[in-house]
């Protein structure tokens, strides 16, 4: 044996080895679910809870803590959906729906998301403005002409790795507790006993806050990317696995969207957080435009939250808008039943390269709309939180058909919570209304 073999050197090299192969088989198992939670946080979510955290402080740190298990059930079964079944979400609900009903939901969802996708855009150009001086319009369409080409000339598998590491910027928003000072006994009492004040202003807030948190293009995406990553490694759909392979994926899917919902939950508290202990605590309960946003963070939090506020922006716009646009593009080719998906040439699906093209088009003519993108972003919240109602209760049924899912429809706690979040999401929408 070579004396080296077993030396406190060696071991410690391969101690090294060992970790650094289930970091990375940890981070390889993270893909749906994590772009998914990531993209959770777009330019309108970051916009959404500033407004939520300048309007009404630590008392709606609550939200995100309910959000949480309710997210992390839509999005699982979404996921399972598209593993279970081979087919996306749109083509699932053809089957418990006429078609009429889900090109309407389809057209509902191009929508919602063509305005979040000009909101997002007009977002990234207002931040990069503030950065440089100027410049905004131009940024802008660079912004839109980069997303667009990505997702027509890219294979998804090219760039999904690298969309993995952008969501490491959302990560500098935690950052922000460390430039402030926080009465934490004062922020755990908040999240415990908040204090509630019913009212239309509030309502809307939490329609917007679980409309950015619980979006229709996350149920779409997810179950489309579990699609693309089945045909991509050649693998079955798990009826027609055998029960440890279906297992393991089962797994693989619980712990990629636990982790990436996680993450999303955990930034959006930290952004309330953040507007609540300084532009709340300072009387700056309206965010009426970006720069008000950002200029408002400077000499209160200091030049940091300044960047932050700006850079967050533009990394988690180019984040999100080629999910935006993506599962527009799956959801109204599949109602059709046409040929899609992001692996495909555009010759290949030509239907959904137009829907994408054609959102990302209607989208940048926002920037010439006399409409602030900050309010543009907080109101397409609330609209996806209106969309997400007939969606949800639409994805349940199918969760729960064994034509369907076989043996692995939604398991009672996917049900429970699956269908509190729809339960939740109409009786905030309807409460919206009535007020």
């Amino acid at each position: 044996m070579n004396d080296t073999e077993d030396t406190p050197v060696h071991r410690l090299g391969t101690a090294t080895t060992h970790a650094k192969r289930k970091i990375e088989l940890g981070v390889g198992r993270l893909g749906p679910g994590l772009i998914t939670g990531a993209a959770d946080d777009d330019p309108s979510g970051i916009a959404t809870y500033s407004q939520a955290g300048a309007q009404f402080g630590l008392n709606m740190l609550w939200s995100v803590i309910v959000a949480y298990p309710l997210m992390v059930a839509v999005q699982v079964i979404s996921a399972r959906i598209g593993r279970v079944t081979g087919k996306g979400l749109a083509a699932n609900l053809l089957e418990v729906l006429p078609q009429y009903a889900v090109v309407a939901l389809a057209l509902l969802l191009f929508a919602a998301n063509t305005i979040n996708i000009g909101a997002d855009i007009a977002a990234m150009g207002a931040a990069a403005q503030l950065l440089v001086g100027g410049g905004a319009t131009g940024f802008t369409i660079f912004a839109a002409a980069v997303s667009l080409l990505l997702q027509v000339f890219v294979p998804y598998h090219a760039y999904v790795r690298y969309l993995k590491w952008l969501t490491l910027v959302l990560f500098a928003y935690v950052g922000v507790v460390f430039a402030v000072r926080i009465d934490w006994l004062a922020v755990a009492r908040s999240v415990v006993a908040p204090d509630i004040q019913v009212s239309a202003a509030w309502i809307t807030v939490i329609v917007a806050v679980f409309g950015t948190t619980i979006s229709p293009y996350l149920f779409f995406w997810q179950t489309a990317e579990e699609i693309e990553d089945m045909e991509l490694k050649n693998q079955p759909d798990l009826r027609h696995m055998t029960r440890p392979a279906a297992r393991h994926q089962l797994k693989r899917m619980a712990v990629d969207t636990f982790t990436g919902m996680a993450i999303s939950d955990l930034i959006s508290f930290f952004i309330i957080l953040t507007t609540a202990v300084t532009l709340h605590r300072s009387g700056i309960t309206d965010i009426q435009t970006s720069a008000d946003a950002a200029n408002a963070l400077r000499p209160i939090a200091g030049p940091f939250a300044f960047l932050l506020f700006s850079l967050g922006i533009i990394g988690t716009g180019f984040l999100a808008v080629p999910v935006l646009a993506g599962s527009t593009g799956y959801a109204v080719a599949e109602a059709f039943g046409l040929p899609k998906g992001l692996e495909k040439k555009p010759g290949e699906a030509k239907t959904f390269y137009g829907v994408i093209l054609a959102a990302m088009l209607i989208a940048l003519a926002s920037i010439w709309m006399p409409v602030d993108p900050i309010k543009m972003l907080f109101w397409s919240a609330v609209i996806n939180g209106v969309a997400s109602v007939p969606i949800l209760a639409a994805m349940m049924v199918v969760a729960r058909s064994h034509h369907q899912m076989g043996a692995y429809v939604a398991n009672p706690w996917q049900r429970i919570f699956g269908w509190a979040a729809t339960g939740v999401m109409a009786a905030a929408v309807v409460a919206m209304f009535a007020l």
